[in-house]
């Protein structure tokens, strides 16, 4: 009850860290621990494990910060993920090869016609989170930039 007040009321809740269950395919809004809000996600096509190298349609895992809200891409609506990282880009050099990047959570590709309920009960995309459109909105109204996010299997 008192999170639907505050949703609804416009006031933005202190979201203090974006979690991320890869292996129930779960997103988390968290305030000192307690979940917030929590939306159903659909991951890259390849999602188990940390991603490696460019187009290994892996959804990275470990601590980064959401830096950006993008408005015109091929999604609807999308925040920037600060992958790679230092750790990432050396280990892909150890490698010898791109780490990847343009990693984001956004809503569904623009002028997709599918409903989102069956956009989310599939693995799909090049690495990013997806959630609905609507859910996209939520979001970005509820979550700040500059906010760490944690992603785990």
């Amino acid at each position: 009850m008192f999170l639907c007040c505050v949703f609804a009321s416009g006031t933005h809740a202190a979201v203090d860290l974006v979690k991320v269950d890869k292996s129930k395919r779960r997103m988390y809004l968290m305030e000192q621990g307690a979940v917030l809000k929590e939306y159903r996600i659909a991951l890259g096509a390849n999602p188990q494990g940390h991603k490696q190298e460019e187009g290994d349609n892996r959804t990275p895992e470990g601590e980064y910060t959401l830096d950006y809200v993008i408005e015109d891409s091929a999604f609807y609506r999308s925040v920037h993920i600060s992958y790679p990282d230092a750790i990432d880009t050396l280990e892909a050099k150890r490698r010898g090869v791109s780490p990847g990047g343009n990693i984001k959570i956004h809503g569904l590709k623009n002028g997709e016609s599918q409903l989102p309920i069956y956009i989310q009960s599939f693995d799909w995309t090049n690495g990013c989170i997806a959630i609905t459109n609507e859910e996209m909105d939520e979001f970005i109204q509820l979550v700040e930039m500059g906010t760490p996010i944690q992603i785990e299997w």
